[in-house]
């Protein structure tokens, strides 16, 4: 029996870690879709951008309760599986808690910390359900903002309630094996009370011994299965960004956020007609020509790797559509439906290249139109109030201005008070339409 559960447990470790190895590829092939992009300069400072930002969950401090919260949930769930490292080696050796004779002692205040986690992270999961479901924290509600209607909301709750049950099944594991330790059963290595679980213990009072076995395995495997399908479903979840803050923060721009990039064919034009040198510009696009194919950008194919990456490092938190002063005064924007529209654009493009051998088979759709509407990215502002307000430095404006730029450069149909504004820029270098000269007559009457 012991030699089935052990090529049972392999057979399972193996097809779960396949599956996510499947999962990763694919998010990296739709990764790659975007537009070459370096971003290796100033490796140190990235480095520290990216323990400060992802590690340090610096940015979520800037609610103070709601960033402790957040932290303790971050950090005590990972810290909480490194005792996974045992279970599975435990599970392929047929052996039980084989770190114990190892660590001695220490081994028994290693879970006594493992079990101070779990009910820290099981407490902040229940405050995070009530803030969903009972404060009903505005950013949060899919009757406010329609990008959660569906999945979106069900997602939210079902890993928090995920979480929970999860951490009740180490308390209730551990609580079993240290009543069958009482017991003198065999296979259970002595190593005496937990600091939670051994309030549990009476639940488990006049159990048998076989009883008390097959509830301390129920929850090993539970545990375990259940630690590996959450891995599994984060890969497609917005819960994704617990491993892709890493890169993305290590690559976010360095350059002040409120940076708008000039598009270098564009400059180069406008360098060449100012008779300027440029010799140190970039080199030709792809093909030799200076133009390229497409001003701005349509499909997810015309941004920039970055931007891909962006998406999936999304956490939907709502922090940008809670900050954005369009979204506030009613218009359509919201900075994070842009982000999960560009990520449901790159899933339907997987899904395409599963059934294509690889290859992206025109399927007559883009991002521009039938994800993100026009009447979304013409209410931005450009204040960078999203830029600043994520808590992974995600970068929703660069979208929006690349799918702007394609609609007015490309297919030439900006709005008639910005052709008005265009032409008074280049012609009078204002907004507004009156002489160069006159510009400062406004200051004449001051005193």
């Amino acid at each position: 029996m012991e030699l089935f559960q052990r090529i049972l447990f392999a057979i399972v470790l193996g097809t779960v870690g396949w599956l996510i190895y499947r999962r990763i590829k694919l998010i990296r092939d739709t990764i790659r879709l975007g537009q070459p992009e370096d971003r290796t300069d100033r490796p140190s400072e990235r480095l520290g951008t990216m323990l400060r930002v992802a590690f340090g969950q610096k940015k979520m401090f800037d609610r103070p309760l709601v960033g402790i919260l957040h932290f303790i949930l971050y950090a005590g769930f990972l810290l909480i599986n490194i005792e996974v490292l045992e279970i599975i080696l435990d599970g392929l050796s047929g052996q039980h808690r084989m770190f114990a004779p190892f660590f001695g002692t220490v081994y028994h205040y290693l879970i006594d910390f493992f079990e101070f986690l779990a009910v820290a992270v099981l407490v902040v999961c229940v405050i995070f359900l009530i803030r969903r479901n009972i404060v009903r924290v505005d950013r949060l509600q899919a009757e406010r903002h329609r990008e959660l209607i569906g999945f979106p909301s069900v997602d939210g709750n079902l890993i928090l309630i995920f979480e929970i049950v999860l951490m009740l099944a180490i308390l209730t594991m551990n609580a079993a094996d240290t009543v069958l330790q009482d017991m003198n059963s065999a296979h259970y290595t002595p190593t005496g009370d937990y600091m939670f679980s051994q309030f549990l213990k009476p639940l488990f009072a006049g159990w048998s011994e076989g009883g008390l076995i097959a509830l301390e395995r129920g929850a090993w495997w539970f545990h375990i299965l259940g630690i590996l399908g959450f891995a599994l479903y984060v890969t497609h979840s917005k819960h994704l960004h617990i491993a892709l803050a890493f890169p993305n923060t290590y690559f976010a721009r360095l350059a002040p956020r409120g940076k708008m990039e000039n598009m270098p064919a564009i400059t180069k034009e406008v360098k060449l007609m100012l008779g300027m040198d440029t010799a140190t510009d970039a080199p030709p696009t792809e093909g030799g020509s200076d133009i390229p194919e497409r001003f701005g950008a349509k499909d997810v194919m015309d941004l920039h790797w970055k931007n891909l990456m962006d998406a999936y490092s999304c956490t939907e938190c709502g922090r940008c559509t809670a900050n954005c002063p369009a979204n506030i005064t009613g218009k359509l924007l919201s900075p994070r439906k842009i982000m999960m529209d560009t990520r449901d654009r790159l899933e339907d493009l997987g899904r395409n290249m599963q059934a294509n051998g690889g290859k992206v088979v025109e399927d007559g759709k883009a991002l521009l139109g039938d994800y993100i509407l026009v009447e979304e990215i013409m209410a931005c502002t450009t204040c960078t109030a999203c830029v600043e307000a994520c808590p992974v430095l995600i970068n929703p404006l660069d979208i929006i201005l690349q799918l702007r730029r394609y609609k007015i450069m490309d297919e030439a149909q900006a709005p008639g008070s910005w052709n008005m504004m265009f032409q008074n820029m280049e012609t009078s270098q204002a907004p507004w339409k009156f002489s160069p000269g006159d510009r400062f007559n406004w200051a004449n009457n001051l005193k």
